[in-house]
């Protein structure tokens, strides 16, 4: 199978930290929490390393090590982080033709905090990223690829995100997209127009959340609560719904919303709840299974882009989702977001010798 991902492309400075070194504020009313560090200190680190990163590089990467024919479209400095970049994915096997080249913004770059039991914070500087346009997506690029799997986009290159989706379903290809909070706020017109072209759209809830205001404006908030057997138990997002402004929605109103505007299949993660599958008159939940998390940084880019190749190829919702979810938590014990991602004899003996982590298959009426 040909892929091809798009995107963005990072080097990582992981900044990991004893949790005792570093607190962290819930907010009692609210979903957001905080990391605190003492001010005026230095703060000793366990460790502090450097690794490639970025939505189109992770998920390149997961596709080659599952043994596809991998390309990827971002857009580098002139710098030597550009060649780290570089030489990481030459050495996966990915195909470099189409990475496109900035002589005047550096390659994007990233600082991650993290810890044991801490979800990390993320300074983020996108550099090139933000600086793609039309001429770095020729059609040749789209050329006989089975998917094209786009990621997050920001600034001046989520301009270029309707000819993205135009190109790859002009060259036939599958199309799974995966945006990021900031392209679905700033740039919500172009996604909406898009959404019947989309073949895998992959979300998790904070990304599900900004989905939510087009879709209260033409299917209204509320909604059916998901229906289970008598003493099943009700996944947690299924009931507690989805929340924008005041509004909600709930899970099966929000997933059918966008099956009936014309998204294929829709995937939302809700990190270590599980994660939904919607495809027609279908609703799959998945539980995730418990690890020992070094960070979750990179696991959503895992479990999107192996959901979309497995099914791309097989067809298979289950399987794909039992895979997405398998390579999701290697990559976890890891602090980068690369090292954990599974090669596919690897990833095809884990399916194997867990049968027991099939997924639940609901009934519910769109």
């Amino acid at each position: 199978m040909n892929v091809l991902t798009i995107g963005g492309a990072m080097v990582d400075t992981i900044i990991t930290i004893a949790s005792d070194r570093i607190e962290q504020m819930k907010m009692l009313n609210a979903e957001s929490s905080y990391l605190l560090l003492e001010e005026g200190i230095k703060t000793e680190a366990d460790q502090i390393s450097t690794s490639t990163g970025g939505g189109a590089v992770n998920s390149a990467v997961a596709a080659a090590r599952l043994g596809h024919a991998t390309s990827t479209i971002v857009k580098l400095g002139e710098d030597a982080k550009a060649k780290t970049i570089l030489d990481r994915l030459a050495e996966e096997g990915v195909d470099l033709r189409w990475i496109a080249r900035d002589p005047d913004a550096p390659t994007g770059a990233s600082v991650i905090v993290s810890s044991h039991d801490r979800n990390a914070a993320v300074f983020t500087y996108r550099g090139a990223n933000t600086r793609l346009q039309a001429a770095d997506f020729p059609p040749a690029a789209f050329r006989g690829k089975d998917l094209v799997y786009v990621t997050n986009l920001s600034n001046q290159s989520a301009d270029c995100y309707p000819l993205i989706i135009d190109r790859a379903k002009d060259a036939g290809a599958h199309v799974a997209v995966n945006p990021g909070v900031r392209q679905l706020t700033a740039r919500y017109d172009d996604f909406w127009a898009s959404l019947k072209k989309i073949d895998i759209l992959c979300v998790n809830r904070s990304e599900a959340q900004a989905l939510m205001p087009r879709l209260l404006q033409n299917f209204g908030e509320g909604g059916a609560a998901l229906s289970v057997q008598a003493g099943e138990p009700i996944p947690p997002l299924a009931k507690r719904g989805l929340r924008n402004g005041g509004y909600e929605m709930s899970l099966v109103k929000f997933l059918g919303a966008l099956i009936e505007v014309g998204v294929g299949t829709v995937v939302l993660t809700d990190g270590a709840n599980g994660a939904f599958i919607a495809s027609g008159h279908d609703l799959y939940f998945r539980e995730a299974p418990h690890v020992i998390a070094a960070a979750t940084t990179g696991a959503g880019d895992a479990f999107s882009a192996t959901f979309a190749c497995y099914m791309t190829k097989t067809k298979d919702i289950a399987r794909a989702l039992s895979a997405a979810v398998i390579n999701s938590a290697s990559v976890v014990k890891f602090v980068d977001t690369q090292s954990g991602l599974l090669s596919q004899a690897a990833l095809e003996q884990e399916l194997e010798n867990t049968p027991r982590m099939a997924p639940s298959l609901y009934s519910w009426s769109i």
